[in-house]
């Protein structure tokens, strides 16, 4: 904990932190991003930022062209897919896969192990996906801008990753959440700050409720990933972007509509 103190940002944070968890072409010091681990995590807002920022310009310009919200949409979540290489939806079908698909802890890790999908995790998949773009489509209807809406959403959701990968002990000694390590409670509050901050600047006032719905999902998720496994994975992060995302979105669009 003294060395977080002393230490609490880096530079190499914000290109660590684009680096895994987009695919965008961002030149990291990996043996710098390594050493900072978990440390780095402070960052993953501003990259949910990014992401964010992409898909809401498209869809900006969608709807300048005279397409209709449900391509702006659509095009919108597809850039946010394209720009994070799926892994956030990845995470959630290895995550139902697993969970659900096995009897026995050791067997729901193996089976999330397993880079083969399976019914739980197709179904998940087009589920969440048709709810996050219907909701993008009715947020888009109601007046809101693209960019505010899928900035908030980017930025607050990779909120829950750092708390769940803070607060939850690894379900597994190897892996890519085990690699990186576990935030402190400073990387943790940073992270806490920012994603609640971009939210604010974003959405003014709504921010509030969007994040208390967007906690209570991470700490759903985080108490069935404790029952099942007994802790985090890297995929059980990942599916805590999704899932808090949409919660975000649907008290979002209920407060707006």
């Amino acid at each position: 904990m003294a060395r977080e103190k002393t230490d609490i940002l880096a530079p190499v944070d914000l290109p660590a932190a684009l680096g895994l968890l987009t695919r965008l072409p961002i030149p990291v010091n990996g043996e710098a991003a390594v050493a900072r681990g978990a440390r780095a995590a402070w960052a993953w807002p501003l990259a949910g930022l990014v992401v964010g920022t992409l898909a809401g310009a498209i869809a900006w310009v969608a709807l300048a062209a005279g397409l209709p919200p449900a391509i702006a949409a659509l095009l919108a979540l597809a850039l946010q897919v394209a720009t994070t290489g799926a892994m956030h939806e990845d995470g959630l079908a290895d995550s139902l896969d697993g969970l659900w698909g096995g009897w026995t802890r050791d067997r729901r890790l193996e089976i999330m192990k397993d880079s083969h999908i399976g019914a739980f995790g197709v179904t998940g998949l087009i589920l969440t996906f048709a709810l996050r773009w219907q909701i993008l489509v009715h947020l888009i209807e109601t007046g809101l801008s693209p960019i505010a809406v899928l900035v908030a959403l980017g930025a607050a959701s990779r909120v829950s990753m750092v708390v769940l990968m803070a607060s939850l002990p690894h379900a597994r000694d190897n892996g890519l959440s085990a690699t990186v390590g576990r935030p402190g409670p400073v990387t943790t509050g940073i992270a806490v700050i920012l994603g609640l901050g971009i939210a604010l600047v974003a959405l003014g006032v709504n921010a509030v409720p969007l994040a208390l719905a967007m906690a209570l999902a991470g700490a759903a998720w985080a108490l069935i990933a404790m029952r099942r496994i007994g802790g985090q994975t890297g995929d059980i992060l990942g599916a805590a972007q999704v899932l808090s995302e949409m919660a975000g979105g649907i008290v979002l669009l209920v407060l707006t509509s």
